[in-house]
């Protein structure tokens, strides 16, 4: 039978070795830090601030050693099955904090308002200052105190958390290293739902497997529309002198039809020269520089 001990904080544990899982889930560092990227980090180390005692540290073991029989972030929440000493694995659900749709309304504005901000998210890239985003709009991006996050375990250990919890979060940070976007998905919100209010028109939104519905065809989209080829071209450059070979081939497209179509992708570009709205200003000069000089 497993030997009782007390933590720091007095409350007991019971000290047992976990039974073995064949292939079962782990971090991807068996040493050293927990994580590499900075929301990773930054998760991290907000666990380390909750002063949770030695349960982290075992759960942190656990974790690296591959006690997880399954793990899935969902909507809210992660779940997860640890093995423990007992034969039948212990479910975990850790549920990030309720936010509102008028908070998360706020985060959206704030993204769409940010050029530079939603090129990097569209990009795949979390900028640094994504955490003030979420504080201004009056929620934390990640949870500043344990009692901010609702954690179950069907484990007999009375303390929350108890190691199996620990280990799911831990195994969620690693998980962050490669796909930052589970964190706002363990938020509430998917890629696609963030991403969607930044997306140009027209662009439909990539699937989970990171592919794009099959769709009819948008015009603004569609670059064969913009600039029709003559089917009699292309044609051989003319050399400069001579006696000397053409140094390529020349390919001339017609206008777009209509000129300004493409500028419908820069819809909602935030940027004003001298006052102006950037929008405002390109048809003009779209109309100038697709001019042939001879009309």
């Amino acid at each position: 039978m497993p030997s009782r001990r007390w933590d720091s904080r007095w409350q007991p544990y019971y000290d047992s070795r976990p039974l073995p899982v064949d292939d079962g889930i782990a971090t991807s560092k068996a040493r050293g830090a927990m994580a590499e990227q900075w929301w990773s980090k930054r998760f991290v180390e907000v666990l380390d601030t909750y002063g949770l005692g030695p349960r982290m540290q075992r759960g942190r073991r656990y974790a690296r050693t591959g006690q997880l029989v399954s793990f899935s972030v969902e909507l809210g929440k992660l779940l997860a099955e640890v093995q423990g000493s007992r034969r039948t694995p212990y479910l975990v659900t850790v549920h990030a904090p309720a936010t509102s749709d008028a908070q998360w309304a706020e985060v959206d504005t704030a993204l769409a308002s940010r050029v530079k901000f939603a090129a990097r998210l569209l990009a795949g890239e979390v900028p640094g200052e994504l955490e003030e985003v979420f504080t201004a709009a009056g929620m934390a991006l990640l949870p500043k105190r344990w009692s901010d996050v609702v954690a179950r375990c069907t484990c007999p250990d009375d303390a929350n958390p108890c190691k199996h919890i620990a280990a799911t979060l831990y195994v969620f940070a690693d998980r962050l290293d490669s796909d930052p976007w589970l964190l706002l998905e363990w938020r509430g919100r998917t890629r696609e739902q963030i991403l969607g209010p930044l997306l140009p028109r027209g662009i439909p939104a990539a699937d989970d497997d990171g592919d794009f519905p099959v769709e009819a065809p948008d015009p603004a989209n569609d670059v064969a529309s913009w600039w029709p080829l003559d089917p009699r071209r292309p044609r051989p450059l003319v050399a400069d002198r001579p006696g000397t070979q053409a140094a390529g081939w020349l390919l001339d497209v017609d206008p777009p039809d209509p000129p300004e179509i493409i500028l419908g992708r820069l819809a909602g570009l935030a940027v004003e020269v001298r006052g102006t709205p950037v929008t405002e200003l390109l048809p003009e000069a779209y109309r100038v520089v697709t001019t042939d000089p001879g009309d």
